[in-house]
């Protein structure tokens, strides 16, 4: 097994797509910040040579909205990783939780097609931005409380399935007391935030693509 940061040792080609809204596209940062961007270099200096990584995600996507892109782009590539990560606008847009449940569990089918099995999808929990300075002006109380049912919802449906499950949300509250997590925009993850979701994100991913051959 190829050890963290160690040079190539795999001479596979293997591909990832990465679902979501503003925090897959990377809003606020570089595109070399960007976490799937991050995750794929990450492994490949460990000996999984990945190809840049292929998003369908916009700020502002709801469930349905990145349903519809998906659909529209037509995604007939079979991908050795898919991460889901989806949800913080239907909260935000005060939809409702049990419309979530059914398009999140959709999608998430969606995925597992496309990867072609359920196993090679990694599912990321919506970070809470209670804790950011936009955040914090619109009941940052509330948000965490609405953010940890959306949370429940796509666990809960995740565990239905093969897929895996990585919660990010602790660390995107440690914001609260370090500013530099938080991107100049005043809401969304930094560079460095990012950095901390990988490295809970790629041993998961890791462990995908040694089983995927």
């Amino acid at each position: 097994m190829a050890q963290d940061d160690s040079m190539p040792e795999n001479n596979a080609d293997y591909t990832y797509l990465a679902l979501g809204d503003s925090y897959t596209i990377g809003e606020g940062v570089e595109t070399a910040a960007r976490f799937p961007v991050q995750l794929s270099e990450k492994l490949t200096r460990n000996g999984f040579l990945v190809d840049t990584p292929e998003i369908v995600a916009q700020t502002g996507w709801t469930t349905d909205e990145l349903a519809a892109a998906v659909a529209g782009r037509k995604l007939d590539e079979k991908y050795d990783l898919v991460t889901l990560l989806i949800g913080v606008n239907n909260q935000f847009r005060g939809r409702d939780s049990g419309e979530y449940r059914t398009q999140f569990a959709e999608l998430l089918q969606t995925a597992a097609g496309i990867a072609g099995d359920e196993a090679s999808v990694i599912v990321i929990s919506i970070p809470d931005y209670g804790v950011t300075p936009f955040g914090r002006e619109r009941n940052p109380e509330m948000i965490a409380k609405e953010i940890d049912l959306f949370n429940q919802i796509n666990y809960e449906e995740t565990r239905k399935t093969s897929a895996r499950y990585i919660d990010i949300t602790g660390i995107s509250r440690q914001a609260v007391n370090n500013p530099e997590l938080i991107a100049s925009d005043g809401l969304h993850p930094s560079g460095g935030m990012y950095r901390l979701w990988v490295e809970e994100i790629f041993p998961v991913a890791r462990q995908i693509l040694e089983n995927s051959n």
